[in-house]
């Protein structure tokens, strides 16, 4: 097999042959035209190393990562399967990078693809748009952009939402699908614009810039501004990474939410933004949150005064029915009688009580006058005054009689005691002699040679040396 042209792109000369029949021309079928162009690229072009940026990287669960290899005019579809993944984690495989991957280049005859198989592969740094988006990202964050402190709070409550976006994607109708489905009573106003391809950036900055200024432009005041699209690669989401975008939305005094793409795609857009949604469908829940509580709260208060109400009504209905049926409304002339009857009962029962407690007071006032009687008074005071002096008689003679015989005892106690008194004895011309500790010497076997005496006598007290025993 050869092929028409070199991998410098330099076409190569034709060889002669004959022209078929135009009665009878070769026919091919296209799997078999695959084969061939597959035979050609094994055979012609063999192993070769191709230098590019990763693009749209997908792994699967098999373990096979695909991806796209691109530079500035040219990108071409590679797979590597699980063995040669596994064997390469070394190698950083993220879109934006630039590397270089060997391998040899083939058709995928379902699709009719040519792709190119890699068996090795190597880093050669970030991509140019991954170098780009990280120089703006660190520009606009020194100059602070990104702080939280200027980002402003979104309404609790709002009533008109601005949404800048494509008016075909699938990111407006998961948006507003969501939405209405849990507040409807939202307001809308799309601005729709390009979200992808050249010029899409300056269109979204200029929705921005018409929402915040709607008198100018003669639109409907908004209370929040939501930026959307769908996922997509990094080049499909590049236009949300442009600096005027950044700008107009940092200047924007109405509060932004970017919704752009996945969860784990983010965009200088996410990072100015007031909010960052990871998906059009979260921006719509979380706008929606707080009013589709308070529709779920007053439904539920709703139902809970409608039953009470019921309730209500049915319990004064049933009083109403059975006060109807009640003697009073059946016969109300024998009802007020027998109630007139009732009270002339109890006002004569009343009275009879009254008097009657009124004599039995009387009495017993009339008994307690007579007590107090003056003369009454006189003559009790006059007997109390009689007993008091016939008990102080009474009291008195056992008391002298017993004072009488106390004095005797106390005398001849004294006497003895007087007579039992050392002192006395000292007063009739006795001593007590004693030793240094004061001890009474009452033997003379206490006495020894040398020792000092204590003699106490009535008048005084003598010291004195024992010389000889």
């Amino acid at each position: 097999m050869q092929l028409d042209f070199d991998l410098k792109g330099k076409p190569l000369p034709i060889p002669k042959q004959a022209a078929p029949s135009p009665e009878d021309p070769q026919i091919f079928s296209v799997s078999a035209v695959t084969r061939k162009i597959r035979g050609l690229l094994e055979d012609a072009i063999g192993e070769i190393w191709v230098e590019g940026e990763i693009s749209n990287l997908r792994r699967q669960s098999s373990g096979h990562v695909y991806f796209t290899l691109k530079d500035n005019s040219a990108q071409l579809s590679c797979v590597m399967f699980a063995r040669t993944a596994s064997s390469l984690r070394e190698v950083s495989f993220e879109d934006g990078q630039q590397i270089e991957v060997q391998g040899g280049l083939s058709v995928y005859e379902p699709r009719g693809q040519y792709q190119l198989i890699v068996r090795s592969a190597r880093n050669r740094g970030a991509g140019a748009l991954h170098a780009k988006f990280e120089a703006l990202k660190r520009k606009l964050e020194a100059e602070g952009l990104f702080d939280s402190d200027r980002k402003k709070p979104l309404p609790k409550f709002p009533t008109r939402l601005g949404l800048v976006t494509s008016p075909t994607g699938a990111a407006i109708r998961d948006f507003l699908n969501v939405l209405h489905r849990r507040h409807p009573g939202i307001e809308v106003v799309i601005n729709p614009v390009r979200v992808q391809g050249r010029g899409a950036a300056a269109e979204i900055a200029r929705a921005v810039q018409e929402f915040a200024e709607p008198a100018k432009w003669d639109l409907p005041g908004v209370d929040v501004i939501v930026i959307t699209r769908g996922g997509g690669s990094l080049e499909d989401l590049w236009e949300f990474n442009e600096e005027v975008l950044a700008r107009a939305i940092a200047s924007c005094a109405i509060p932004v939410v970017s919704a752009v793409g996945h969860e784990i795609d983010f965009t200088i857009c996410d990072f100015v933004a007031d909010f960052r949604a990871p998906t059009p469908s979260a921006a719509a829940e979380i706008l929606s949150a707080d009013a589709a509580e308070i529709l779920s709260r007053l439904s539920r208060e709703s139902s809970r005064m409608s039953r009470a109400c019921l309730g209500a009504w049915e319990a004064s209905s049933l009083q109403l029915n059975n006060l109807k049926k009640s003697p009073l409304f059946r016969e109300p002339r024998r009802r007020l009688e027998e109630f007139a009857q009732r009270l002339d009962r109890s006002s004569s029962d009343l009275t009879r009580l009254v008097t009657t407690d009124l004599s039995n007071r009387k009495a017993q006032l009339s008994q307690r006058a007579n007590v107090f009687n003056p003369v009454t008074l006189l003559s009790r005071v006059e007997n109390l005054r009689l007993q008091s002096s016939q008990a102080l008689l009474r009291l008195a003679q056992p008391a002298n009689k017993s004072l009488s015989i106390i004095s005797a005892q106390w005398g001849a106690l004294s006497a003895k005691l007087s007579s039992l008194n050392p002192q006395a004895t000292l007063e009739r011309g006795f001593t007590i002699t004693c030793d240094d500790d004061g001890v009474p010497i009452r033997s003379s076997t206490q006495v020894t040679d040398g020792m000092k005496l204590l003699t106490r006598f009535h008048d005084g007290r003598a010291t004195s040396v024992v010389e000889k025993t």
